[in-house]
Protein backbone atom coordinates (compact mmCIF):
# COMPACT_ATOMS: atom_id res chain seq x y z
CA UNK A 1 0.00 0.00 0.00
CA UNK A 2 1.25 3.46 -0.93
CA UNK A 3 1.18 6.43 1.44
CA UNK A 4 1.65 7.08 5.15
CA UNK A 5 1.29 4.51 7.89
CA UNK A 6 -2.45 4.18 8.73
CA UNK A 7 -1.54 4.05 12.42
CA UNK A 8 0.17 7.45 12.17
CA UNK A 9 -2.66 9.22 10.37
CA UNK A 10 -4.17 12.30 12.00
CA UNK A 11 -7.82 12.85 11.12
CA UNK A 12 -9.09 16.42 11.19
CA UNK A 13 -12.46 16.38 12.93
CA UNK A 14 -12.75 20.17 13.17
CA UNK A 15 -14.57 20.45 9.84
CA UNK A 16 -16.70 18.11 7.74
CA UNK A 17 -15.28 16.05 4.91
CA UNK A 18 -17.27 14.88 1.85
CA UNK A 19 -16.12 11.25 2.18
CA UNK A 20 -17.32 11.06 5.78
CA UNK A 21 -20.58 12.85 4.99
CA UNK A 22 -21.17 10.36 2.18
CA UNK A 23 -20.54 7.58 4.67
CA UNK A 24 -23.16 9.09 6.99
CA UNK A 25 -25.70 9.35 4.15
CA UNK A 26 -25.13 5.65 3.41
CA UNK A 27 -25.70 4.72 7.06
CA UNK A 28 -22.04 4.12 7.89
CA UNK A 29 -20.32 4.67 11.22
CA UNK A 30 -17.01 6.14 10.04
CA UNK A 31 -17.95 9.77 10.45
CA UNK A 32 -17.94 12.42 13.15
CA UNK A 33 -20.49 14.82 14.66
CA UNK A 34 -19.24 17.63 12.44
CA UNK A 35 -19.99 15.49 9.36
CA UNK A 36 -23.46 14.55 10.60
CA UNK A 37 -24.23 18.18 11.41
CA UNK A 38 -23.35 19.28 7.90
CA UNK A 39 -25.22 16.37 6.33
CA UNK A 40 -28.36 17.18 8.30
CA UNK A 41 -28.16 20.81 7.15
CA UNK A 42 -28.04 19.57 3.57
CA UNK A 43 -31.07 17.38 4.20
CA UNK A 44 -33.01 20.51 5.08
CA UNK A 45 -32.33 21.74 1.55
CA UNK A 46 -33.23 18.39 -0.01
CA UNK A 47 -34.54 15.60 2.16
CA UNK A 48 -33.42 13.01 -0.40
CA UNK A 49 -29.72 13.27 0.39
CA UNK A 50 -29.53 9.63 1.44
CA UNK A 51 -31.27 8.60 -1.78
CA UNK A 52 -28.72 10.57 -3.81
CA UNK A 53 -25.88 8.64 -2.17
CA UNK A 54 -27.60 5.29 -2.69
CA UNK A 55 -28.37 6.03 -6.33
CA UNK A 56 -24.77 7.04 -6.97
CA UNK A 57 -23.55 3.84 -5.35
CA UNK A 58 -25.94 1.75 -7.44
CA UNK A 59 -24.72 3.48 -10.61
CA UNK A 60 -21.14 2.55 -9.68
CA UNK A 61 -22.16 -1.09 -9.32
CA UNK A 62 -23.93 -1.16 -12.68
CA UNK A 63 -21.20 0.69 -14.56
CA UNK A 64 -18.39 -1.42 -13.08
CA UNK A 65 -20.17 -4.67 -13.85
CA UNK A 66 -20.92 -3.50 -17.41
CA UNK A 67 -17.26 -2.59 -17.96
CA UNK A 68 -16.03 -5.91 -16.61
CA UNK A 69 -18.46 -7.73 -18.88
CA UNK A 70 -17.08 -5.70 -21.80
CA UNK A 71 -13.59 -7.02 -21.06
CA UNK A 72 -12.08 -4.19 -19.00
CA UNK A 73 -9.59 -5.64 -16.52
CA UNK A 74 -8.06 -2.48 -15.04
CA UNK A 75 -9.78 0.16 -12.93
CA UNK A 76 -8.54 3.44 -11.45
CA UNK A 77 -11.02 4.81 -8.93
CA UNK A 78 -10.29 8.34 -7.70
CA UNK A 79 -12.26 9.76 -4.79
CA UNK A 80 -12.85 6.29 -3.44
CA UNK A 81 -14.42 7.23 -0.14
CA UNK A 82 -14.80 5.07 2.93
CA UNK A 83 -15.22 1.39 1.99
CA UNK A 84 -18.84 0.26 1.67
CA UNK A 85 -19.46 -3.29 0.51
CA UNK A 86 -19.53 -4.26 -2.18
CA UNK A 87 -16.57 -2.09 -3.10
CA UNK A 88 -15.69 -1.49 -6.74
CA UNK A 89 -13.06 -4.25 -6.79
CA UNK A 90 -15.55 -6.77 -5.43
CA UNK A 91 -18.05 -5.91 -8.18
CA UNK A 92 -15.38 -6.08 -10.89
CA UNK A 93 -13.75 -9.28 -9.63
CA UNK A 94 -17.05 -11.15 -9.39
CA UNK A 95 -17.16 -10.90 -13.18
CA UNK A 96 -13.42 -10.85 -13.80
CA UNK A 97 -11.37 -12.41 -10.97
CA UNK A 98 -8.15 -11.21 -12.66
CA UNK A 99 -9.18 -7.53 -12.56
CA UNK A 100 -6.66 -5.06 -11.15
CA UNK A 101 -7.94 -2.05 -9.22
CA UNK A 102 -6.19 1.03 -7.88
CA UNK A 103 -8.08 3.22 -5.43
CA UNK A 104 -7.15 6.81 -4.61
CA UNK A 105 -8.39 9.26 -1.99
CA UNK A 106 -6.99 12.12 0.07
CA UNK A 107 -8.99 11.67 3.29
CA UNK A 108 -6.87 10.06 6.04
CA UNK A 109 -9.91 8.16 7.34
CA UNK A 110 -10.05 6.30 4.03
CA UNK A 111 -6.42 5.32 4.49
CA UNK A 112 -7.26 4.06 7.97
CA UNK A 113 -9.75 1.65 6.35
CA UNK A 114 -7.66 0.85 3.30
CA UNK A 115 -7.21 -2.79 4.32
CA UNK A 116 -10.83 -3.35 3.25
CA UNK A 117 -9.88 -2.08 -0.21
CA UNK A 118 -6.98 -4.50 -0.56
CA UNK A 119 -8.81 -7.81 -0.28
CA UNK A 120 -8.25 -8.90 -3.84
CA UNK A 121 -8.87 -12.24 -5.44
CA UNK A 122 -5.66 -14.29 -5.84
CA UNK A 123 -5.82 -13.78 -9.60
CA UNK A 124 -6.23 -9.99 -9.45
CA UNK A 125 -4.74 -7.11 -7.49
CA UNK A 126 -5.83 -4.06 -5.52
CA UNK A 127 -3.80 -1.09 -4.33
CA UNK A 128 -4.52 2.15 -2.49
CA UNK A 129 -2.92 5.54 -3.14
CA UNK A 130 -3.16 8.40 -0.66
CA UNK A 131 -3.18 11.40 -3.00
CA UNK A 132 -5.19 14.46 -4.01
CA UNK A 133 -7.25 14.33 -7.21
CA UNK A 134 -5.77 17.73 -8.09
CA UNK A 135 -2.34 16.11 -8.52
CA UNK A 136 -2.84 13.77 -11.48
CA UNK A 137 0.90 13.34 -12.06
CA UNK A 138 1.28 11.77 -8.60
CA UNK A 139 -1.70 9.49 -9.13
CA UNK A 140 -0.49 8.36 -12.55
CA UNK A 141 3.01 7.62 -11.29
CA UNK A 142 1.74 5.48 -8.41
CA UNK A 143 -1.03 3.78 -10.40
CA UNK A 144 1.53 2.80 -13.03
CA UNK A 145 3.12 0.46 -10.52
CA UNK A 146 0.00 -1.72 -10.59
CA UNK A 147 -1.80 -0.89 -13.84
CA UNK A 148 -0.46 -1.34 -17.36
CA UNK A 149 -1.01 1.94 -19.19
CA UNK A 150 -0.56 0.15 -22.50
CA UNK A 151 -3.90 -1.62 -21.94
CA UNK A 152 -7.42 -0.20 -21.42
CA UNK A 153 -8.24 1.28 -18.02
CA UNK A 154 -11.59 2.39 -16.61
CA UNK A 155 -11.12 5.72 -14.85
CA UNK A 156 -13.88 6.34 -12.31
CA UNK A 157 -14.52 9.83 -10.92
CA UNK A 158 -17.72 9.18 -9.01
CA UNK A 159 -19.36 12.02 -7.07
CA UNK A 160 -15.95 13.71 -7.07
CA UNK A 161 -15.71 16.50 -9.64
CA UNK A 162 -18.43 18.57 -7.97
CA UNK A 163 -15.92 19.06 -5.12
CA UNK A 164 -13.31 20.45 -7.53
CA UNK A 165 -13.47 23.81 -9.29
CA UNK A 166 -10.48 23.17 -11.54
CA UNK A 167 -11.45 21.13 -14.59
CA UNK A 168 -7.95 20.45 -15.89
CA UNK A 169 -7.08 17.47 -13.70
CA UNK A 170 -9.69 15.15 -15.19
CA UNK A 171 -8.60 15.99 -18.73
CA UNK A 172 -4.96 15.30 -17.90
CA UNK A 173 -5.86 11.89 -16.49
CA UNK A 174 -7.91 10.98 -19.55
CA UNK A 175 -5.10 12.14 -21.86
CA UNK A 176 -2.79 9.54 -20.31
CA UNK A 177 -5.20 6.65 -20.81
CA UNK A 178 -4.64 4.31 -23.76
CA UNK A 179 -7.12 3.75 -26.55
CA UNK A 180 -10.02 1.53 -25.48
CA UNK A 181 -10.11 3.00 -21.98
CA UNK A 182 -13.27 4.36 -20.38
CA UNK A 183 -14.20 7.41 -18.34
CA UNK A 184 -16.96 6.94 -15.74
CA UNK A 185 -18.47 10.06 -14.18
CA UNK A 186 -21.27 10.91 -11.78
CA UNK A 187 -21.98 14.45 -10.64
CA UNK A 188 -24.53 16.50 -8.75
CA UNK A 189 -26.42 19.24 -10.56
CA UNK A 190 -28.40 22.39 -9.87
CA UNK A 191 -30.48 22.02 -13.03
CA UNK A 192 -33.64 21.13 -11.13
CA UNK A 193 -33.25 23.45 -8.13
CA UNK A 194 -30.82 26.31 -8.84
CA UNK A 195 -31.70 28.13 -5.62
CA UNK A 196 -31.14 25.06 -3.45
CA UNK A 197 -27.86 24.34 -5.24
CA UNK A 198 -26.69 27.90 -4.60
CA UNK A 199 -27.55 27.56 -0.91
CA UNK A 200 -25.66 24.27 -0.69
CA UNK A 201 -22.65 25.81 -2.40
CA UNK A 202 -22.65 28.69 0.09
CA UNK A 203 -22.94 26.22 2.96
CA UNK A 204 -19.86 24.36 1.74
CA UNK A 205 -17.95 27.60 1.31
CA UNK A 206 -18.71 28.54 4.93
CA UNK A 207 -16.98 25.34 5.98
CA UNK A 208 -13.96 25.91 3.77
CA UNK A 209 -15.04 23.35 1.17
CA UNK A 210 -15.82 23.51 -2.54
CA UNK A 211 -19.12 22.49 -4.10
CA UNK A 212 -19.54 23.03 -7.83
CA UNK A 213 -22.83 21.65 -9.15
CA UNK A 214 -22.65 21.45 -12.94
CA UNK A 215 -25.30 21.41 -15.61
CA UNK A 216 -25.86 18.48 -17.93
CA UNK A 217 -24.03 20.37 -20.68
CA UNK A 218 -21.07 21.08 -18.39
CA UNK A 219 -20.78 17.44 -17.37
CA UNK A 220 -21.11 16.32 -20.99
CA UNK A 221 -18.12 18.55 -21.82
CA UNK A 222 -15.88 16.28 -19.72
CA UNK A 223 -16.52 13.59 -22.34
CA UNK A 224 -15.36 15.70 -25.29
CA UNK A 225 -13.38 13.56 -27.71
CA UNK A 226 -14.76 10.32 -26.23
CA UNK A 227 -17.48 7.99 -27.44
CA UNK A 228 -20.42 8.11 -25.04
CA UNK A 229 -22.00 4.78 -24.22
CA UNK A 230 -25.79 4.70 -24.54
CA UNK A 231 -27.83 6.33 -23.05
CA UNK A 232 -25.21 9.10 -22.95
CA UNK A 233 -25.25 11.52 -20.02
CA UNK A 234 -28.44 10.73 -18.14
CA UNK A 235 -29.85 10.98 -14.67
CA UNK A 236 -27.81 8.59 -12.55
CA UNK A 237 -30.89 6.54 -11.78
CA UNK A 238 -31.65 6.18 -15.50
CA UNK A 239 -28.27 4.87 -16.63
CA UNK A 240 -28.94 1.30 -17.83
CA UNK A 241 -31.44 0.30 -15.12
CA UNK A 242 -31.80 -3.09 -16.81
CA UNK A 243 -28.46 -4.00 -15.21
CA UNK A 244 -30.19 -4.04 -11.82
CA UNK A 245 -29.86 -2.36 -8.45
CA UNK A 246 -32.42 0.32 -9.20
CA UNK A 247 -33.16 2.45 -6.15
CA UNK A 248 -36.87 3.16 -5.72
CA UNK A 249 -37.35 6.76 -4.61
CA UNK A 250 -40.85 8.05 -3.82
CA UNK A 251 -42.07 11.12 -5.64
CA UNK A 252 -42.01 12.37 -9.19
CA UNK A 253 -39.10 14.80 -8.90
CA UNK A 254 -35.79 13.56 -10.37
CA UNK A 255 -32.84 12.95 -8.07
CA UNK A 256 -30.43 15.76 -9.07
CA UNK A 257 -27.43 13.88 -10.37
CA UNK A 258 -26.09 12.94 -13.80
CA UNK A 259 -23.87 10.06 -14.86
CA UNK A 260 -22.20 8.78 -17.97
CA UNK A 261 -19.66 6.33 -19.37
CA UNK A 262 -17.55 6.96 -22.46
CA UNK A 263 -14.87 5.10 -24.39
CA UNK A 264 -11.60 6.63 -25.54
CA UNK A 265 -11.13 5.91 -29.28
Amino acid sequence: MTGPDPQAVEIDTSKPHPARMYDWFLGGKDNYPVDEQMARRLLKLDARGRDMARINRAFMHRATRWLAEKGVRQFLDIGTGIPTEPNLHQVAQRTAPDARIVYCDNDPIVLAHAAALLRSTPEGATEYIQADARKPETILAEAGKVLDFEKPIALSLLALLHFIDDEDGAAELVDKLPSGSYLVLSHTTGDFDPEGAAQARAMYKERGMTLRPRSRAELTAFFDGLELVEPGVSLSADWRPELGEVIDVPGAEPIPGYAGVARKP
